[in-house]
């Protein structure tokens, strides 16, 4: 038998991996002077209720070494092979923990770098589930994941610049001068990183660049796994981005999949941002 594990990164929550059975690690994150598990102790809606209430910049911290040997070493107490998917190794030092607990299961535990963040990890772990759901063995699953990932694209249009600048991501000048003329940035996750790939003005011009940027890249491969994802207390712009790009999803499905992105993202693009990650074809 064949486990998945994955991090909170990807914007699950405890409950959900719970009951598709699939295994999670939280990362920490510390935030108005509290620390808590992210998607365990706090969930992704009381994350964003906390964050519009405080004027410090949330931190997070790696699920380390002990965890995922913890972690390993009961699901692998039946004999299970297990695949562990990481944030990207760009963003965060967990893929290195991982890496190194799994050294003592070696055979048994297979660890996948994401090089994605966000829904754009969810989705490769949605890709692992089905393979594992298929009988596949761990290597094999792998290995699939490490040829696939590159095909990953993950945009999003994000509401305001404050929560970049709060992280140190953009300078307060920049910042400033994008919500006078109110820039709506759209960023992607580019070989593992987050990079800026276009402004618009105004959220309408944002969600029109965004469905250009899917276009550029050759469109959405329906057959693979994909999501859409807000942030914030409200789902309120990603429903009129569904409603406007209508033709994009109608031919292939009834009703697209979205979530509520979590804190180890949510940090850094604040409320208001809605996201797309897809398999490009």
């Amino acid at each position: 038998m064949t486990k998945i594990l994955i991090d909170s990164a990807s914007d699950l929550e405890t409950a959900e991996a719970a009951a598709r059975g699939i295994a999670f690690l939280p990362i920490e994150i510390r935030i108005g002077g509290e620390d808590y598990l992210d998607g365990e102790t706090l969930s992704h809606r009381e994350f964003f209720e906390k964050l519009v209430e405080t004027d410090e910049m949330p931190q997070t911290s790696q699920v380390n070494e002990y965890r995922f040997g913890e972690a390993f070493s009961s699901l692998t107490a039946d004999g299970s092979e297990v695949v562990a998917i990481t944030l990207s190794s760009k963003l965060s030092g967990t893929y290195a923990s991982a890496v190194k607990a799994a050294k003592p299961y070696a055979g048994k535990v297979y660890v996948v770098d994401s090089l994605n963040a966000c829904i754009g990890e969810r989705i490769l772990m949605e890709y692992a589930v089905r393979l594992a759901e298929e009988g596949r063995g761990a290597k094999e699953i792998a290995a699939l994941l490490e040829e696939k990932r590159g095909k990953i694209m993950l945009l999003a249009v994000l509401d305001t610049l404050k929560y970049l600048r709060k992280g140190g991501r953009i300078s307060s000048v920049t910042a400033f001068a994008g919500e006078m003329l109110s820039i709506k940035p759209v960023i992607s996750v580019v070989k593992g990183e987050v990079k800026l790939v276009g402004k618009a003005i105004g959220s309408k011009k944002g969600n029109n660049l965004l469905n250009k940027l899917i276009a550029d890249c050759g469109g959405v491969d329906f057959s693979m796994p994909y999501v859409l994802g807000y942030s914030g207390l409200s789902d309120e712009l990603l429903q009129k981005y569904i409603r406007d790009s209508e033709a994009l999803w109608k031919p292939y499905t009834e009703q697209v999949p979205y979530y509520l992105i979590g804190s180890t993202i949510g940090t850094h693009v604040g409320p208001g941002a809605i996201a797309v990650a897809f398999f490009a074809k």
